[in-house]
């Protein structure tokens, strides 16, 4: 079988296609694995369809496997609970036609469609029943289109128990469902699978974050190890750092510590139900409402924000009216400490359009570059991770094609070049999870 075009890729079988694919071109490429992608999120609406409708109608053998999920995973090759997973999100789909119908129409991932459908099950106790359309219209916005991510989306539900605050414990905060398994196998290994909320997971990524970065040979060789290797040879050295009189090492400069950032009003602003402003109308809009941020796991709720603020070490950065910081000291040729607090402030990671590195791993890179007599101040900076830094100073081909610029929200914007967008639009930098 020849390939003519993408379609005829995403059409056909893929035995033998790896064979094949040196006929097409790297635009027909790129548009073949859109489009595979388009197509499994369609397959997939299709089977929650299917399983949900056997689950409603069981025959003999859905009976005997124990519900239409076991029944799945009994005839494909998906796990158990898995096939449970596309059961259970079929009949959660059910009073909540708008979140399904997104999910039909490919626009909804499933992940997201589980977050959306579990907020609206169980929404914050001071939310009014009529507010619900409009709660589920800003979720599905968060969760609709290819910049959507699951930072998005729960950063919109963590925006949405703030306006209906209440004390109820977040499920990402709720530190009793802490579970954490240590067992020994048959061959002497040990097996270790846990569950945490957001706080402890945030304190154990920032302390292994210099632990498991790439570390090259001597020579320059690159790091073979896998992300999963580096992440278990660094658990290990935490464990003998911290027998050995808990040594912590640094992370970017500064001991490994848990970083929260909140605007300072939100900080010291307390909300009741009675208070809350409704989304529907009036009051203050959901983008104006704040909610903390680590730069791991992304939103934390404002009750956990001010426990957290109650013994801290607090860092200030003054921001303009777009929540941009104000330029802070300008120095030397090297960003200083306070520099690079008001960059993670306003960049919250490598700021290229699509790249999801946190702070701890990325680099301030100078827009106009310091040997061309740039300055080291806020308005000529940007945070990128290692890839992108070195894209922007070294890769034959690529240097000079993107640039980068300070928007009239003093925020860095990227232009594309033409090969990537004919009319060389520009992309917002990944500085707001806000909807």
């Amino acid at each position: 079988m020849s390939i003519n075009t993408s379609s005829d890729v995403v059409c056909g079988s893929a035995v033998g296609l790896r064979g094949r694919l040196w006929r097409l071109t790297a635009a027909e490429l790129r548009a073949a694995a859109v489009s595979a992608s388009a197509e499994i999120l369609r397959l997939e609406a299709v089977r929650v369809a299917v399983v949900d409708e056997l689950s409603m109608r069981p025959d003999d053998q859905v009976i005997a496997s124990r519900g239409a999920g076991c029944w799945l995973a009994a005839n494909t090759m998906l796990q158990v609970r898995d096939g449970k997973k596309i059961a259970a999100l079929g009949a959660a789909l059910r009073p909540f036609p708008a979140v399904a119908a997104r999910f039909d129409d490919g626009d909804c991932s499933f992940d997201h469609a589980v977050l959306i459908v579990a907020f609206c099950e169980s929404p914050p106790k001071g939310m009014p029943e009529e507010a619900l359309p409009r709660c589920i219209d800003l979720l599905l916005a968060a969760a609709s289109g290819v910049e959507a991510t699951t930072t998005k989306v729960r950063n919109v539900i963590a925006t949405l128990e703030r306006i209906f605050e209440s004390d109820k414990i977040p499920p990402a905060e709720d530190d009793d469902r802490n579970e954490l398994r240590i067992a020994s196998t048959l061959n002497g290994r040990v097996v270790v699978r846990g569950d945490f909320d957001a706080l402890t997971g945030e304190m154990l990524l920032s302390a292994l974050s210099n632990l498991t970065m790439p570390n090259p040979a001597p020579d320059g060789t690159p790091d073979t190890r896998s992300a999963a290797k580096r992440t278990a040879d660094g658990f290990t050295e935490l464990i003998r750092r911290y027998l050995d009189c808990a040594k912590t090492g640094v992370d970017g400069g500064q001991r490994p510590h848990v970083n929260v950032h909140i605007n300072a009003r939100d900080l010291a602003e307390h909300r009741d139900c009675a208070a809350a402003p409704s989304p529907d109308g009036g009051g203050v809009a959901v983008s104006d409402i704040d909610v903390g941020h680590m730069p791991w796991l992304g939103p934390l709720s404002v009750s956990q924000t001010r426990l957290l603020g109650c013994d801290c070490f607090l860092s200030t950065v003054l921001l303009d009216g777009h929540g941009a910081p104000l330029d802070a000291k300008p120095g030397k040729r090297l960003v200083s400490a306070e520099q690079r607090v008001a960059l993670i402030a306003r960049d919250k990671g490598c700021a290229f359009p699509g790249c999801t590195c946190v702070p701890a791993w990325t680099d301030a890179h100078h827009i106009r570059h310091w040997a061309s007599g740039g300055p080291t101040v806020m308005s000529n900076l940007v945070l990128l991770c290692r890839s992108h830094h070195r894209l922007m100073h070294r890769k034959t081909g690529f240097v000079g094609k993107w640039v980068i610029r300070i928007g009239v929200d003093n925020k860095p914007w990227f232009i594309p070049p033409p090969s990537i967008d004919p009319g060389q639009h520009p992309r917002p930098a990944n500085t707001t999870f806000k909807t």
